[in-house]
Formats: C-alpha cells, sequence, structure tokens
C-alpha cells in the first residue's frame, strides 16, 4: 500500500494511474481531505482502490464516501471520527456495505491503544491496523500490561473490564497538567487546577 496524504490532484491522474501496475492494496488519501467527488473520479479511473483516511471525520463521510464510490476502503481513527460509537457505526455500515476497514493509530498512550486494539478486534476489520507498541513511542506509558507485540506481529486483545488494561493513577497524574471537575448538566462547577 502506499499512504499519499494529499499529495495529489486530478491534473496528476496519469502519475496515480501509473501506480496500478503495481498490484497495491490500496492508495490512502491521494487527494485532498474535503473533496469527495474528485475522488469518486479518481477511484473510476484506478484499479487500485482508494481507501480514505483524513476524509472520513463522522459515520455520514463514510456514508457518502462509499455512497459516491469515493473509496473502498475506509480508515478508521477512532480520536478523529468522536470516539468508540461513532468508530462502530463506520464499522457496522462498512460492512453492510462491502467495503473493508482498519484502525489508523494517532500516537495514542496505552488507554487510547486500548479502544483502538478493542475496536480493531471487530470483524470488519479485515487488513493489518497501525497500532503498534506502547515502548515504540512512550518510556512509561499510563497502563497496565502495556502492549507488546507477539512473534506473529500480532497485539492480544486483553481481558480485563472496561478497556481491558489498568490505567495507572499515579503515572496520569504526573503527566497531568490541568484538572476540571464537571457535573452531570456538563458544565463545570470549579476552575481548571
Amino acid at each position: 500500500m502506499a499512504d499519499a496524504n494529499a499529495a495529489y490532484t486530478l491534473r496528476d491522474l496519469g502519475v496515480l494511474k501509473a501506480l496500478d501496475r503495481f498490484d497495491l492494496l490500496m492508495l490512502e488519501q491521494p487527494l485532498s481531505f474535503d473533496d469527495l467527488v474528485d475522488h469518486a473520479t479518481l477511484q473510476k479511473q484506478l484499479k487500485t482502490p482508494i481507501c480514505l483516511d483524513e476524509s472520513i471525520k463522522a459515520p455520514d463521510d463514510a456514508r457518502r464516501a462509499l455512497d459516491l464510490g469515493s473509496c473502498r476502503i475506509i480508515n478508521i481513527k477512532s480520536g478523529r471520527v468522536g470516539g468508540l460509537s461513532n468508530s462502530k457505526a463506520i464499522h457496522d455500515y462498512c460492512r453492510a456495505h462491502g467495503a473493508p476497514v482498519w484502525c489508523g493509530g494517532m500516537l495514542e498512550t496505552g488507554i487510547g491503544r486500548a479502544h483502538n486494539v478493542a475496536l480493531a478486534s471487530l470483524p470488519g476489520f479485515t487488513f493489518p491496523n497501525d497500532i503498534s507498541t506502547n515502548a515504540r513511542y512512550y518510556e512509561h506509558d499510563l497502563v497496565e500490561p502495556v502492549f507488546t507485540l507477539n512473534p506473529d506481529g500480532t497485539i492480544t486483545v486483553p481481558r480485563g473490564p472496561g478497556i481491558g488494561v489498568q490505567v495507572l493513577p499515579d503515572r496520569l497524574e504526573s503527566v497531568t497538567l490541568t484538572k476540571r471537575d464537571w457535573n452531570l448538566s456538563g458544565s463545570s462547577d470549579a476552575p481548571p487546577r
């Protein structure tokens, strides 16, 4: 696969079509993040499946992209699409419409990584996911057990309650810059500490 990071426009059609000869698994985000129409035009002219990443910020973006034919694959980043409920909604829509998905990482701590691992365990996630070990980015993470790679390159889905890992309160406190106490109505009764 290749990730273009929105580096091209339709003026680069010749270059993008030339990539078909490499029989890539996918070409990720070749055009601008906000251009589903041009992605649909491009996808019609490519053999290589387009995967949208930055274009997918909510479930409706995934629906529009698939309805327009802007892509054949979607990269779901839970932090970008509004959390696990939206991620699962995108997964479910894609699965119902035959579009494979995979989970992209955004340098999460073990807390976010635990959510990504749980998400990536859903049945529609059929491609390798962008989820690495904690030690790759953090000397001391905020959870135990830490995520490690199995010899076959996979990560085991934790079986513990909640997110499957234990958040280490002392470590979390040591890296916390501000705190707010929120009441149930969603407004703050206390100034930041």
